[in-house]
């Protein structure tokens, strides 16, 4: 079998089934049965990977999206301190602009890929 199920609708293989069991007799309806719910399991799974994917008409987003913001705005405050001091003592008010625009920018560098992963 080729790694995609075929797109008919299940509803349409259940009849087929059905009418092969008509036409066979009971002799086949083990194998007829075997068939179909290979299809069905196929079927099945190739909805649930679509899903897994990202397929799904509405995907939900996960609980607490924005929980790793926290370590980075108080990794961001923890080590502005020392940046500030550093940059406003050997550069003045220029290198304490560069110094925050800088950290500025990383937030929001980080925060949109956060966002996005989510």
């Amino acid at each position: 079998m080729s790694g995609m199920p075929d797109t008919r609708p299940i509803r349409e293989d259940l009849q087929a089934t059905l009418d092969a069991r008509r036409d066979l007799g009971p002799d086949y309806e083990t194998a007829l049965l075997e068939s179909f719910a290979a299809r069905l399991d196929a079927v099945i799974a190739a909805r649930v990977q679509a899903g897994l994917h990202g397929h799904d008409p509405a995907p939900r987003r996960r609980k607490g999206g924005g929980s790793g913001m926290v370590p980075l705005a108080l990794g961001s405050l923890a080590l502005g301190i020392p940046l500030t001091a550093v940059a406003s003592v050997n550069a003045g008010r220029l290198g304490l602009m560069i110094t925050w625009l800088a950290i500025v920018a990383v937030n929001v560098a980080a925060a949109a890929a956060i966002i996005r992963r989510d």
